[in-house]
């Protein structure tokens, strides 16, 4: 019984520590910053720091004692599209860190169209995403 109660606390603080490197990561990449820098709310830039690091952890626990909220098909959808708003985001201020853009449209060739190019990439995305959801 001790063996698996240390086991559980062990897994869990290794879980937090993760889950606190990511938003750390998350952070370090100007998301937050550059969102809280467009939507003009930068005096609630510790919020949501906070409620990166709370929603972390509230996933932690989520996943670990596999707990299932029945709320309904439309907080299924509402939470869906915050989910890929969220890796969509997190898919841009990355490429935007490693300028993965400018690297290929230079490799490439690319001279116009840029623009269509990152919009058939998020097209892609979408579909890809609906086939994998609903296939």
């Amino acid at each position: 019984m001790l063996r698996e109660l240390l086991a559980g606390i062990v897994g869990l603080c290794g879980g937090m520590v993760v889950a606190t490197a990511l938003a750390a990561f998350i952070i370090g990449l100007g998301m937050i910053p550059r969102y809280a820098g467009v939507t003009h709310t930068g005096n609630h830039l510790l919020f949501y720091e906070n409620s990166l690091m709370l929603g972390s952890f509230l996933g932690n626990l989520f996943l670990l004692y596999r707990i299932h909220i029945n709320l309904g098909i439309w907080c299924v959808a509402l939470v869906g599209i915050g989910f890929g708003i969220f890796l969509g985001s997190w898919v841009i201020a990355l490429g935007e860190v490693v300028n993965v853009f400018a690297i290929m449209a230079r490799r490439v060739g690319l001279t116009k169209g840029a623009g269509l190019v990152i919009l058939s990439i998020a097209v892609g995305k979408v579909l890809g995403s609906l086939v994998q959801f609903f296939c």
